[in-house]
């Protein structure tokens, strides 16, 4: 019954609040006048047009409680007190609880508060006048419980915005703080590339007379590591960093690294298969190091959600780039939400990471069981003449 209900819930979300109101006016109309003709109330004057039409007017405002709710409340309870005080039969006024519930779900407590009191006035009049002190009783405690309803739902409206507004700036914070990690690791790899150059010209002027064909070698390195080092600069500038961080000027991972990382993953209990598909060739450093971090978070979220599973990784190396695969045949899985990992944020980083190099990042249950990542990045084109490494088995994989 539950599940039931969520999803007609979720349907009714997807339609115009209009819609809504519109129906329900329509429907209390509908439904007081049938109830008014019939189940007359002795000892009161017939129906008459005059009745229809407080009736109506009393009811349709309802059409418009969600833009004018205080509005809407205050047609409704005057149409209703004129149609009390000029005689015609009393009935019960459903159409100011659904207002006053509208004012007290939308508006400050002050507000709803002096609503209630106008509302449960009106009520207690028309129950009085059908001389019975029951159904007044009754009708007028019907009216605090529904304000009390509409401001429940206020506050958990307004709790619901704050855990919204606290989960966008955690999910801000976290791209940020993504941002300055790859920050420093970038630093790493134009330090690196800047070294290269500087020996590499020193070098260069000391043969420059000597030996002219190390002289040029060395300046074909330079043109090299100087093109790589302005890529990996200009996506530097785009990323944010912060002030008084330690650096580490260890060498970053890569793509040679895999089988290490591989190796510790199945030293923690969880079989890895890597296999490479097509002609493996040489990548950018940012590249290399944005391939390594992805199947490392993506192995280390098997070992933490995936339960007893199994691993593969696959290289797949087009003609226009390289597609990393990472998937598992575990059980259980938390949603794609969850793996907001610390550090590195899980999915957050990935996608970070990859948006960082032209890449994407799509992540998922597959339809089969388990869980995948597929990270797709831009390579550029293979030289001529390149192997074709179909099937490869990397060195040192688990064939099992």
């Amino acid at each position: 019954m539950i599940r039931w209900w969520r999803g007609r819930a979720g349907w009714l979300r997807g339609i115009d609040v209009r819609v809504i109101d519109t129906g329900l006016a329509v429907m209390l109309t509908v439904v007081a006048l049938v109830s008014i003709t019939e189940f007359p109330i002795p000892g009161w004057p017939p129906l008459d047009g005059w009745t229809l039409l407080f009736f109506c007017a009393g009811n349709l405002p309802l059409m418009w409680r969600s833009r004018a709710p205080v509005l809407v409340l205050a047609v409704v309870c005057g149409v209703w007190a004129i149609y009390l005080t000029l005689g015609h039969p009393p009935m019960a006024s459903w159409a100011s609880l659904v207002a006053l519930y509208t004012v007290s779900a939308q508006r400050p407590i002050k507000v709803s508060a002096l609503s209630m009191v106008a509302a449960g006035a009106l009520v207690l009049a028309g129950g009085l006048l059908l001389l019975s002190v029951t159904t007044a009783v009754a009708q007028t405690i019907a009216v605090p419980i529904v304000w009390a309803f509409g401001v429940d739902r206020r506050r958990l409206a307004v709790l619901s915005a704050r855990l919204r507004a606290e989960q966008d700036i955690h999910a801000q914070q976290a791209v940020t703080e993504e941002r300055v990690r790859i920050a420093r690791e970038l630093h790493d790899i134009v330090a690196h590339h800047m070294s290269v150059v500087s020996v590499q010209a020193g070098l260069a002027r000391y043969v420059f007379a000597s030996d002219p064909a190390v002289s040029r070698t060395a300046l074909d390195t330079i043109a090299t590591s100087s093109f790589e080092a302005q890529e990996e600069m200009r996506r530097l500038l785009a990323v944010l960093r912060t002030n008084g961080e330690d650096f580490s000027y260890a060498p970053a991972p890569g793509l040679a690294g895999l089988n290490e990382l591989a190796d510790r993953v199945r030293a923690a209990g969880v079989p890895v298969e890597v296999t490479v598909h097509g002609g493996p060739r040489p990548v950018g450093p940012g590249v290399d190091q944005c391939v390594y971090r992805v199947v490392q978070e993506s192995l280390t979220n098997v070992l933490k959600h995936a339960g007893p599973a199994r691993a593969v990784v696959v290289l797949d190396y087009t003609a226009t780039g390289l597609i990393v695969r990472v998937s598992d045949d575990g059980a259980t899985r938390p949603p794609p939400e969850r793996l907001q990992g610390a550090g590195t944020h899980g999915l957050l980083g990935m996608r970070e990471r990859a948006r960082l190099y032209g890449g994407t990042v799509i992540a998922g249950p597959r339809a089969h069981g388990g869980f995948e990542v597929v990270l797709t990045l831009p390579l550029p084109l293979p030289s001529i003449g390149g192997q074709s490494g179909d099937g490869e088995q990397v060195e040192g994989t688990d064939p099992s």
